[in-house]
């Protein structure tokens, strides 16, 4: 079997699905399924977190840069890149208008389409992706669209979307053999993720760790990642001067690292699906989040296997003295999280849900046909909340509104 992937990537840091993108292939690779990535790049340096991290581990990777290009002129790399080797199915990885518009020509083809939802409803383009090619004109929907936790899917799941099969497949991670020793007079913390404020809340985030390691004695934190409001903690940091900022790591290097600490913090508003934390926990990293967060109460059972917070201030601060002065406490947390990790979320568990999937996808898809580039593509008009993802030129918006307007006046004439 073939796989065809098509994804976004982003100076310096990668994001979550990317993460998973990197460590799921060779998982496939090791059950004889090849993959191959189309990767749009966001700017045009020469090479990419993502693309980097597939090339070294032996993966195809061709690499465009998006800037300046129109929605049309990016379907048009997809498909002569296809036309070179037609895949058994082609997974879109990103929210990409361009990627999603293919659907229609390679199930034409008996070509399977997936879609993946990494983010979900809380973020401003889901709704715009789930209305286009979920629940829109069945030629452009998905064959099968997958989430990463079930929160997710139950979120789309109430929207009733017909003919395409929904199921939750989460994040798998590794479950690597160094495990976190107990602390011994010292409790590290770890923030591992980018640097943003919107959902990650970055700085609020810096803040509480500076005052933690400020005033509960034995403590130390670091943050290790990347990004927009990289600038905003260097600030922070200099401020305080009491937590390090490790920057940009490699995707390899990560459970290595959290290895070393002994509590692995995300105090987002929401998570699609909280990786880090789960890295954290597959290394016997007891995990820290925001209580009522989205995406990582799945795994992250208050007391249980973890700890959850109501805000990033005075009980954030709580909870790791807690942690601190119980070893007791830090040990059957650690425990319970790997053991959580390893039964539900390591890459074999999770790869073997995407392969029956796949394994579904082909037995009952249409027979193969060529896979034929259309002369002319003639696209849906843009979707509102997609509309900076799917950039047309301003001929073909003015075209496409003077054609609406003149239905509306036929429609509406006096008979």
């Amino acid at each position: 079997m073939k796989l065809a992937f098509a994804t976004r990537d982003y100076a310096i840091v990668s994001g979550g699905h990317n993460t998973w993108l990197c460590r799921f292939l060779p998982s496939l690779r090791q059950r004889g399924i090849e993959s191959r990535v189309l990767c749009f790049c966001t700017s045009s340096e020469e090479e990419f977190p993502t693309v980097r991290s597939l090339r070294n581990s032996g993966f195809s990777c061709a690499s465009i840069c998006e800037e300046g290009r129109y929605t049309k002129q990016r379907m048009h790399w997809l498909f002569d890149r296809l036309a070179e080797d037609p895949p058994d199915i082609f997974v879109i990885n990103a929210v990409y208008p361009a990627a999603y518009y293919m659907g229609r020509w390679l199930r034409e083809a008996g070509i399977p389409t997936v879609g993946i939802c990494h983010g979900g409803g809380m973020m401003w383009f889901y709704p715009g992706l789930l209305d286009q090619f979920v629940l829109g004109e069945e030629a452009y929907r998905v064959s099968a669209f997958v989430c990463v936790s079930n929160w997710l899917e139950q979120a789309v799941r109430q929207r009733n979307p017909k003919d395409v099969l929904l199921q939750s497949i989460p994040y798998g991670v590794p479950i690597p053999e160094k495990i976190a020793q107990k602390p011994n007079g010292r409790l590290k913390l770890a923030y591992v993720g980018r640097l943003v404020e919107e959902q990650k809340r970055i700085s609020e985030v810096t803040r509480g760790l500076c005052r933690v390691v400020r005033e509960v004695p034995g403590t130390e934190a670091v943050i290790y990642g990347d990004g927009p409001s990289r600038g905003t903690v260097e600030n922070i940091v200099h401020e305080q001067g009491n937590v390090q900022l490790a920057g940009f790591v490699e995707n390899n290097q990560i459970p290595g690292l959290l290895s070393e600490c002994h509590a692995v913090v995300l105090l987002s508003d929401h998570e699609g699906f909280g990786l880090s934390l789960l890295e954290g926990m597959a290394s016997g990293v007891v995990p820290i989040a925001l209580r009522g967060a989205s995406g990582v109460t799945e795994f992250v059972v208050d007391d249980v296997t973890g700890l959850l917070v109501r805000d990033r201030g005075d009980d954030f601060v709580a909870a790791v003295r807690r942690l601190k002065d119980n070893p007791r406490l830090w040990d059957r947390l650690a425990r319970s999280a790997r053991s959580k990790a390893e039964a539900e979320y390591s890459e074999k568990v999770c790869a073997d849900r995407w392969q029956e999937l796949f394994l579904k996808l082909v037995k009952s898809s249409d027979p193969r046909r060529p896979f034929r580039i259309p002369r002319h593509l003639h696209l849906p008009p843009v979707q509102s909340a997609l509309a900076s993802l799917d950039p047309r030129p301003w001929s073909e918006l003015i075209r496409r509104a003077r054609r609406f307007a003149s239905r509306l006046k036929h429609q509406y004439l006096p008979f």
